[in-house]
């Protein structure tokens, strides 16, 4: 795992590239500009116009890609500079001037290591050895350790532990929280418009559900007929909104042979069950039944057998007016969340006209401005109108009549509201052995809730139909 200081090193080259190619294009366009002045010129030739757009463009995106890397490098170095400080504080030593006592009489308090650390453990192999250890042979030396890690998240985290405990017989145990990032490496869909594209708020400590009430009627105002006259009244009224809280959870069984010798329990078991929660999760976001996005978004119908990205684009913005008209003050559309074949296509798209109004920073001539081509959490782009793309492989791409359809939703972040355990924990439980197959049985879990549905039908929005079927490249 890259440390704090590798990461800035890398966004210190990226900086640097950027800010280089930024200069470099800068001395093009003034050539081209002093070659027009030198000849007597006022006005540029079309080779000319041509090149100062696509080097304006170029400057403008290596501008945009060097404020990201400032800012980015910014918040890496103030975390850097809190662990450089914690060291120091940690490592302090306040002389009290009492007489130092027999050495044989003093009682000794240090700070120790964590039992699992990422600099010794950092895929957690150790840490799973010790989970299935205990619980197929009971090894008193994996049982000493985890109970010490326990005790270590207890005094860092205390306050959500009580959520790891289950029904069941068997103790919930916390993963050390530097493993749960582990995930984001590995091959599978995860949670991009969960991490990218709603608001986290913290999952309350107990009960099975969300309680939210709703203004459903609401006051009214008018302009008084006369004096000493009633004004307009109207009592208000609420309407609960009850929120599940759910669990995505996934189970592997860890053989006995991988246990005793230690092979692949770090790259297959850790990694893979993390990222089908974080999967299930996402998923359910966006595709279960009733509550899903898929299922409360209000549909614009963008019907063509020859779809592009022209006649595409109304339909979006088409989305976008649905939620304001709905929200009015309080809300409009922020993003764009469509899979990555959609993303893909609409990015293979050319095309001689551009749309007629566009955000400030955008490179003329464009629908949009990448922002990055990785896949995850970040946000992928931003369309001229300023609406930023989320791409998340869990939109499903067998829908319509033909099943073969995907669909674009177009969302208000502040209306994206997902209930989560504050820190992201994760807990795993070891159930117990099964003897028979030599293998014991691991349980990853996790507990939410969340709701798109705090206002009504048209808060949020998605373009579907014909004109989004599989895309022909």
């Amino acid at each position: 795992m890259p440390t704090l200081a590798d990461q800035i090193r890398k966004l210190e080259s990226v900086r640097d590239d950027a800010r280089h190619r930024k200069d470099t294009v800068q001395v093009q366009l003034q050539r081209i500009l002093d070659a027009a002045q030198s000849a007597g010129r006022t006005h540029l030739t079309a080779e000319e116009d041509r090149a100062v757009q696509e080097l304006t463009e170029a400057r403008e995106a290596a501008v945009i890609e060097t404020r990201n890397a400032a800012r980015d490098l910014e918040q890496l170095r103030a975390a850097q500079l809190e662990e450089i400080e914690y060291g120091k504080q940690a490592r302090q030593i306040t002389p009290t001037n009492v007489r130092r006592p027999a050495y044989d009489r003093v009682a000794r308090i240090g700070m120790e290591e964590r039992t699992y650390r990422p600099d010794q453990d950092p895929n957690g192999r150790n840490f799973l050895t010790d989970v299935s250890r205990q619980f197929l042979f009971g090894d008193p030396g994996a049982q000493e350790r985890l109970s010490r890690h326990m005790r270590e998240e207890q005094t860092e985290r205390g306050e959500y532990l009580s959520r790891a405990v289950g029904t069941g017989a068997f103790t919930g145990l916390t993963v050390p929280q530097y493993l749960t990032e582990l995930f984001a490496p590995a091959t599978a869909s995860l949670r991009p418009f969960a991490d990218a594209a709603c608001t986290p708020h913290p999952l309350p400590a107990q009960g099975m559900s969300i309680e939210l009430s709703r203004i459903t009627t609401s006051s009214s105002a008018g302009i008084q007929s006369a004096q000493n006259t009633a004004v307009a009244n109207q009592d208000m009224d609420d309407t609960p909104l009850s929120i599940p809280v759910q669990t995505a959870a996934g189970q592997q069984t860890v053989s006995r042979q991988a246990i005793e010798r230690g092979s692949g329990i770090d790259d297959v078991t850790m990694q893979d069950l993390f990222n089908r929660v974080a999967t299930t999760m996402d998923s359910t976001l966006l595709n279960q039944a009733t509550t899903g996005l898929a299922n409360v978004a209000s549909s614009v119908a963008y019907t063509d057998a020859s779809p592009t990205a022209a006649e595409l684009w109304p339909k979006i913005q088409s989305a976008a007016s649905t939620v304001e008209a709905t929200l009015l003050n309080m809300g409009y559309a922020t993003h764009a969340v469509m899979h990555s074949r959609r993303w893909n296509w609409l990015a293979s798209q050319v095309g001689s006209s551009w749309p007629f109004v566009s955000t400030a920073g955008m490179p003329v001539n464009a629908g949009g401005l990448t922002l990055t081509n990785e896949y995850g959490p970040a946000v992928r782009a931003k369309l001229s109108s300023g609406i930023l793309v989320v791409v998340d492989n869990n939109i499903a791409t067998n829908l319509g009549a033909g099943t073969n359809e995907d669909e674009i939703y177009v969302v208000p972040r502040n209306e994206c509201h997902l209930w989560e355990d504050p820190n992201a924990p994760m807990f795993i439980r070891a159930e117990q052995p099964q003897a028979a197959s030599l293998g014991v049985l691991l349980v990853a879990y996790a507990y939410f809730g969340y709701t798109f549905q705090r206002y009504a039908s048209g808060a949020m929005a998605k373009v579907a139909g014909t004109g989004l079927v599989t895309p022909v490249f």
